[in-house]
């Protein structure tokens, strides 16, 4: 049994020597404000409560520098820009761009987003309900000026086979 401690401590302090790339990227040319206007308080929302997961800027806390806690939260920030980046945001088609806001404002209103496994750490991700309307309103018009610039039906996606 004290060999089977021994393997597995070995193995955690080696897990300590891999360091994967960090999401750290400040290229902004096709941010979601390239395209349409995101309001202060709205940068402040999104910066608080959806940046670290939904773009290509993460900031670390302290615990993200010990495995495999690392690899979890890779993987989590790497599924959430999979879903939605707002880095990304000018490289969607239109339709994907319309929907992904309507997203936005469903998940928060169910209270999906932003997650309870990052709001249990991260108390200042909570949104209060004022925010909470800033968000909805800003993605609203958005979806409106989207709805008023493009035919209706270039804001359907294709349906999945």
């Amino acid at each position: 049994m004290k060999k089977v401690g021994i393997g597995l401590l070995v193995i955690l302090l080696l897990l300590q020597a891999y360091r994967p790339a960090k999401n750290d990227s400040n290229k902004m040319d096709n941010d979601i404000s390239v395209s349409y206007t995101v309001p202060d308080d709205v940068k402040q929302i999104l910066a608080k409560a959806c940046n670290d997961c939904h773009s290509n800027n993460t900031t670390y806390p302290w615990y993200s520098n010990i495995q495999p806690v690392r690899f979890w939260l890779d993987d989590h920030v790497n599924e959430g820009k999979r879903k939605m980046n707002f880095n990304e945001f000018k490289t969607y088609k239109i339709a994907r761009q319309y929907k992904k806001l309507d997203e936005v404002i469903e998940q928060v209103k169910e209270g999906d987003m932003p997650l309870e496994s990052y709001t249990l750490i991260h108390k200042n991700a909570i949104l209060t309900d004022t925010e909470k309307q800033k968000l909805y309103d800003w993605c609203n018009t958005v979806r409106s000026s989207i709805k008023a610039q493009y035919p209706p039906d270039s804001l359907v996606l294709p349906k999945r086979k």
